[in-house]
């Protein structure tokens, strides 16, 4: 998903900071950077950062991890370049600062902050901390179904991201950060609508007003709660698409039509399966759990009856789950050095 495009470790120590000022205008927005640290914050002992990114159809996801920086977005950069995009920022470890106009805002781990191209701004990495790891998405503001005015009165601020629509974005974010797979084109277009979406509903729950955003995407944005909730519950054999129903107040039948409307074709039973059965068939690859026995792995993911398990493992991949298992640790062993 997301690709490398900046690591310090390849550059003359000299020629960091600029190789580095100069990508980040190339993949978000021009901004005066400096390996310096702000006075009051302890020094790190040399400019070190490695840059991943992705453009998805116009949204852009970006994972920096700093060792010390000071970015300044100027007024006079502003007025040469303004690609008029919200930006929403996720801390994953570490400490930063965000300053904009008088507001200001000290993030730790879980913490978002939202603020505009359109305005100036500063950011710090407080190296006291060690190394700040986050994730930056740059999403265009026609594409966030939220007033202007309403978004304006929390910028720079600190918002925790562990409930909520701000735990499903900050989950999302951090699985987006950790997958470096290839994907298609069409895949990265559909992430890029998905996640205009989930900060949009984000935003909108944060101002007050998600009365106002389309019902499609509240549709989606439920959908996703739900999809998440399952993911979270899989190992729960009572877990059924009545019992996802229930968890969400939604009937049997707005479950099914959620799942028509924005599962690509799966239905809520189907999906559950799918994933239980891939993260079953995962752990059965895994050397680590090689003695584990495989009714075990089965009962981890909801299939507490071997013969059930079996039966649906041979139907998704054409091999019982003991085939498997042999063929990939034999394949392993076959490929170590």
């Amino acid at each position: 998903m997301l690709e490398k495009v900046f690591d310090s470790g390849d550059v003359p120590a000299p020629d960091r900071v600029e190789a580095f000022r100069d990508v980040t205008a190339r993949t978000l927005v021009p901004t005066e950077i400096s390996g310096e640290t702000p006075p009051g914050l302890r020094p790190a002992s040399a400019f070190r950062a490695v840059l991943q990114a992705a453009d998805l159809g116009g949204v852009t996801v970006a994972a920096p991890v700093l060792a010390a920086l000071r970015s300044h977005r100027t007024p006079r950069l502003v007025r040469q370049s303004d690609p008029e995009m919200y930006v929403v920022a996720l801390t994953l470890s570490g400490r930063t600062h965000m300053a904009m106009e008088r507001r200001a805002a000290a993030l730790r781990a879980g913490d978002f902050v939202v603020f505009s191209t359109s305005r100036p701004y500063q950011g710090a990495v407080d190296a006291r901390w060690g190394a700040s790891a986050s994730v930056v998405v740059q999403v265009p503001r026609t594409l966030v179904a939220v007033p202007q005015d309403r978004v304006e009165r929390i910028q720079a601020a600190r918002i925790p991201g562990r409930d909520g629509v701000g735990g499903l974005l900050a989950g999302f974010l951090a699985r987006m950060a950790a997958d470096t797979a290839p994907s298609r084109a069409a895949d990265d277009r559909r992430l890029g609508g998905v996640l205009a979406e989930l900060v949009t509903a984000w935003l909108a729950h944060h101002c007050d007003c998600e009365d106002q955003t389309p019902a499609e995407s509240r549709g989606h944005l439920q959908f996703l709660q739900i999809t998440s909730f399952i993911r979270r519950h899989l190992g729960d054999a009572a877990l059924s698409p009545g019992a996802v129903a229930a968890a969400h107040h939604v009937s049997l039948r707005t479950l099914h039509r959620l799942f028509h409307d924005h599962g690509q074709g799966e239905t809520p039973a189907s999906y559950i399966r799918r994933r239980r059965l891939a993260h079953a068939r995962h752990d059965l690859a895994d050397p680590y759990l090689a003695a584990r026995p495989i009714q075990a792995i089965a009962a981890r993911w909801g299939f507490p009856r071997p013969p059930d398990f079996t039966r649906a493992f041979r139907a998704a991949y054409g091999t019982t789950p003991t085939q498997y298992r042999q063929e990939r640790l034999r394949t392993r062993r076959g490929t170590q050095p």
